[in-house]
């Protein structure tokens, strides 16, 4: 927190050059908070700070979970997962993440001033200063959730603690000795920024005349489009907003945290309310399960929240695709995550309902095979084999770049970029996520399982409708008959993580999922290989290795050394 800088360098012009008989020193061409606060295109940019340290999809930290490994000898989450996190190692660490609220705060400061005239019109004026206003609110809360979800714990006192909640700005030489809010307190101060945000943030951007929020129904028509036109659909918004509540309110009210019932209420509850602002099921986007492959600005349902795409690019491909294709085959997809696939006919996949460990990959879930690449595979226009014959990609071929477990990862990835033999690339252009209308999907059925079963209705959905579409979109076999086999609140519990576990992998989740569950962390990692006669497992190919206290992570060890007043969590 303390790299924050007082001022903000804009631009540096030299206006004249110093002769030998004026020794005088020319003033900097530097702009302090007294200008930034008064000019509106550099207030803005304060703002814009606040959309700085967004997390996306591409953290790749799945690979300190049991869903696969990384072959990166020197990889973060990898040696975390192997046992080297601890209060001065923290690769997923989000304490950084106070930078970007102490920006937000320094806006806010500017906001309340008065002083910023966005606009000669006093009408456009004014609403340009509610929006950003809210803005500013809804992306400190988010910030916060993200220290949260990272750091949250039991502290050595014993509370189930959170973390400091910092809404002033404070100078370089300030006082950051903050002491952390307990859990429920800051998630409480969290959802008192969103809904303040609420209060000031139009629904959606570029909305028609007829649905504008009452906030602005009584300002001219033509006006508020200027302020909250499509030109700012990237920006934060009440419908991110309400999302992000949802995702909040199910991380609060998980086991591992308040195992709450009125959380999970509120969750169901908020994430049910925009699912049926599209329909319910039926707004579920059919291009959803594979929304990486192609970029189509026109066709973005499975986006609720995403950032500027930018141009073409192979960077994620040269580091997953595998060897043969010109890749570093970086994230191999484990034996474990491979089994929790089922079979098409949406049963587990075990000998009594059809899996053959010799033809493993035979009539299994299509997901498995979107978003894996299996032994025999065709992909990038190549055959990649893993096993006897597979050459460069076998597994263990070649150090850092063959697969680890047999597998390669698909999912994420463009198969239309080329990493060709002599260097040169044909990108693609890829989505920059913040938030998935299938994980608000799956948010819905979660939080209202916990509340009801799986037929519980609220907003008019119930769980077993989401799973059900969610499989149906997947080509699961219907109907369903081992999803309309599931009676209890527990077995619908075990579907829905399972679906989770699917749909989201890659992207982020399943770290912090396996951490609020309060799950197993040290689960073996498995592969499978032919030997060219038969498939085989093998049984270890990493043991993981964090410590018992291991599901609340750590406070950087540094700020727990220079302010004392912040509580260190128990075991580190």
């Amino acid at each position: 927190m303390k790299n924050l800088i007082k001022y903000i360098v804009i631009m540096s012009l030299f206006a004249g050059i110093i002769s030998c008989d004026n020794l005088e020193p020319i003033d900097e061409n530097r702009l302090d908070f007294d200008f930034v606060s008064k000019d509106p295109a550099s207030a803005e940019g304060i703002l814009l700070n606040g959309y700085s340290r967004l997390i996306d999809q591409f953290t790749f930290i799945d690979a300190a979970t049991d869903d696969a490994v990384n072959n990166q000898l020197d990889n973060g989450f990898k040696r975390m997962a192997l046992g080297e996190l601890n209060a001065l190692y923290n690769p997923a660490s989000r304490w950084n993440n106070y930078e970007s609220v102490l920006w937000i705060n320094k806006f806010l400061d500017i906001i309340e001033t008065g002083e910023i005239v966005w606009s000669p019109d006093e009408e456009i004026n004014e609403m340009f200063g509610l929006r950003m206003e809210g803005e500013a609110l809804a992306l400190r809360g988010l910030h916060h959730f993200y220290a949260l979800q990272a750091h949250a714990g039991v502290g050595t006192s014993g509370e189930l603690l959170g973390v400091p909640y910092i809404k002033e700005f404070i100078e370089s030489d300030g006082d950051f000795n903050t002491p952390r809010l307990s859990f429920q307190a800051t998630v409480e101060a969290i959802l008192a920024d969103f809904d303040a945000a609420l209060a000031l943030l139009p629904t959606d951007y570029g909305l028609g005349s007829g649905d504008v929020d009452p906030i602005y129904q009584g300002y001219e028509y033509s006006k508020y489009d200027v302020v909250n036109g499509s030109r700012y659909n990237l920006r934060i918004s009440g419908k991110i907003v309400k999302a992000l509540k949802a995702r909040l309110e199910l991380f609060a009210a998980s086991p591992a945290f308040l195992n709450d019932q009125t959380y999970y209420n509120l969750a169901a509850t908020d994430a049910g309310e925009l699912l049926s602002d599209i329909g319910g099921v039926s707004g579920l986007a059919s291009n959803g399960l594979e929304f990486y492959k192609a970029y189509d600005e026109d066709e973005d349902a499975e986006m609720l929240w995403r950032g500027t795409i930018g141009g073409n690019s192979s960077g994620i491909e040269a580091r997953m695709f595998p060897p043969s294709v010109n890749g570093k085959g970086e994230i191999n997809p484990s034996q474990n995550f491979v089994d929790a696939f089922p079979m098409q006919n949406g049963f587990p996949a075990t000998a009594d309902n059809g899996y053959d460990p010799q033809n493993p990959y035979a009539n299994r879930d299509p997901r498995l095979t979107k978003f894996v690449v299996v032994n025999g595979s065709t992909f990038s226009g190549s055959t990649i084999n893993t096993g006897v014959g597979g050459k460069i990609n076998r597994l263990d071929s070649i150090p850092e770049f063959s697969t680890k477990t047999g597998y390669y990862l698909k999912k994420l990835l463009r198969p239309d970029v080329r990493l060709n033999d002599d260097g040169s690339t044909v990108g693609q252009r890829h989505y920059d996520v913040y938030f998935r209308y299938t994980e608000l999907f799956l948010i819905f059925a979660e939080a209202a399982n916990e509340v009801g079963g799986p037929d519980q209705q609220i907003n008019g959905l119930t769980p077993r409708e989401v799973i059900g579409a969610i499989r149906k979109r997947a080509g699961l076999a219907q109907p369903d008959t081992y999803l309309a086999s599931i009676n209890t609140k527990e077995a619908m519990r075990e579907l829905i993580r399972n679906e989770r576990r699917l749909e989201l992998s890659f992207e982020g989740h399943r770290f912090w999922d396996l951490r609020r569950w309060d799950a197993p962390l040290n689960e073996t990692i498995r592969g499978y290989f032919f030997d060219g006669t038969n498939y085989v497992e093998l049984p270890s190919v990493e043991n993981r290795n964090y410590p018992s206290f291991g599901k609340y992570m750590p406070i950087p060890n540094a700020e727990v050394l220079r302010f004392p007043e912040i509580e260190q969590n128990e075991g580190w």
